[in-house]
């Protein structure tokens, strides 16, 4: 499937960029690596492939970057606290779409070609959240979900649970596992983020030696 005909299918795109960064010791959002903003970037990944993109953070935190943000409805509670912030986002609207792909901002390997291959699984499948699997585990943070799973993670939510795994355990989920992923990443990076100073300088030095 075309990515054209995917954007018709009205999936809306969030880049999760509320987070403190407190271990990277800056915003992760705003750092550049090949020359742009890693907010901008991951937005325009997702733009490729979803019909609406939307970043979950504060207003106006990045305006000078000329994004709006949506404010997370429970701010400073992690990433968990997000995605039900975007799901209840897409259900608040009223449109047609179902199928929300929602990423963090801070994974610079994640490439076109592997998202368009997640939003047809996410099309072709009767779950509630569909995600990867890699040696880490799953990849909630690269994961297309239904809008009508926010109401299951928002109940575990208010029960006190702030891991997005384990708050995924009342939801249907396909996984996609190695097997299937695999292609889209042979040297073992798609699912790579910047935890710290040291992964961002490690990013910067592969992206470097990409384009020598």
């Amino acid at each position: 499937m075309r990515a054209e005909n995917t954007k018709a299918r009205a999936f809306v795109g969030y880049v999760l960029a509320g987070g403190g960064s407190t271990r990277f010791g800056r915003d992760k959002a705003l750092v550049e690596l090949d020359g742009a903003p890693m907010l901008l970037r991951m937005r325009a990944l997702l733009g490729a492939v979803t019909k609406e993109v939307n970043v979950i953070a504060a207003p106006h935190k990045y305006s000078e970057l000329g994004i709006m943000g949506i404010s997370d409805r429970w701010d400073g509670q992690g990433p968990l606290a997000g995605i039900i912030t975007a799901l209840l986002t897409t259900k608040g609207t009223g449109g047609e779409a179902e199928w929300n792909l929602i990423i963090g901002c801070d994974m610079p390997f994640l490439t076109r070609e592997w998202l368009v291959y997640l939003v047809q699984r996410a099309q072709a499948s009767s779950a509630e959240v569909v995600t990867p699997q890699s040696a880490q585990g799953l990849e909630p943070l690269c994961s297309c979900w239904r809008a009508s799973a926010a109401a299951k993670l928002q109940q575990a939510f208010e029960g006190g649970t702030r891991k997005i795994t384990q708050a995924m355990k009342p939801l249907q989920m396909e996984i996609i596992d190695e097997a299937d992923w695999k292609r889209f990443d042979t040297v073992g990076r798609l699912f790579w983020n910047m935890n710290t100073a040291a992964d961002y300088e490690e990013a910067k030095r592969i992206v470097e030696a990409q384009r020598a």
